[in-house]
């Protein structure tokens, strides 16, 4: 293999995206031949130089692996919790490889939540020039207005800057409150909800139900399924479109 920067062998070997490998690198976490180190720029060739995660060995992966999820509510978008939570990745069994949450969602938010062991994919439908439209359903309380819909369709003023400009669409009524669908192409923490209360209608549930070219439609809660290489191809075509 070629020499490469360490955070481009990290993402070949699935541990992350490059982007996430830098910030593990620099916490600490990384050891090339015995020694911690934290500069993302360091070189490294495999299998000439060993590279250690967390005091695991990592390699190459011989297969990629792409995964739809529907992430029940109660689970972590993470490999592992320092305080015991159930994370994402124990609801896929039967694949021999590390997978990581391409994003994240909430906690308390459920839907299509993607996994996978291809670093460099993760990079290219994460990355903030993509710009991959995902959609959300919720129950909010209250109704939203024309208002509403023209501020999302502006961009909101939220702590950390102003969003791109959003869609946000009254599809049905639970009661007093309304069912509503909203479309975003960032992936900021908890931007949907920051969005809805910062218009006054606070959410009561989210479920993402769209990332890109996917669908949820109808898996089930807890269940999974591969992605077609057509599914793969269109994920990274809309990356690159967007």
């Amino acid at each position: 293999m070629e020499e490469m920067r360490l955070q481009k062998f990290m993402a070949i070997c699935g541990i992350a995206s490059r982007r996430e490998s830098e910030k593990i690198i620099a916490s600490g976490r990384v050891e090339v031949n015995g020694q911690i180190v934290t500069e993302p720029g360091i070189k490294v060739t495999y299998p000439k130089d060993s590279v250690k995660v967390d005091d695991v060995v990592i390699k190459p992966e011989k297969e990629k692996h792409y995964i739809m999820l529907n992430k029940p509510e109660g689970f972590l978008s993470s490999v592992k919790d320092d305080r015991g939570r159930e994370c994402v990745v124990s609801l896929v069994e039967g694949i021999n490889a590390r997978l990581y949450p391409v994003g994240r969602l909430d906690y308390d938010t459920t839907g299509l939540l993607i996994l996978t062991n291809d670093g460099d994919f993760m990079q290219s439908v994460t990355h903030p020039s993509s710009e991959i439209w995902k959609t959300y359903r919720a129950v909010v309380r209250g109704v939203p207005d024309e208002s509403d819909v023209k501020h999302f369709a502006q961009g909101i003023l939220l702590d950390d800057g102003k969003t791109l400009p959003a869609v946000l669409d009254v599809v049905g009524y639970k009661g007093e409150n309304a069912i509503v669908e909203v479309s975003i192409r960032e992936g900021r923490n908890r931007q949907v909800r920051r969005m809805l209360d910062r218009v006054g209608h606070g959410v009561k549930s989210l479920h993402r139900i769209s990332y890109g070219t996917l669908n949820l439609d109808d898996l089930k809660p807890g269940k999974w399924r591969r992605l077609t290489p057509e599914e793969v191809a269109g994920l990274l075509e809309a990356a690159k479109n967007d």
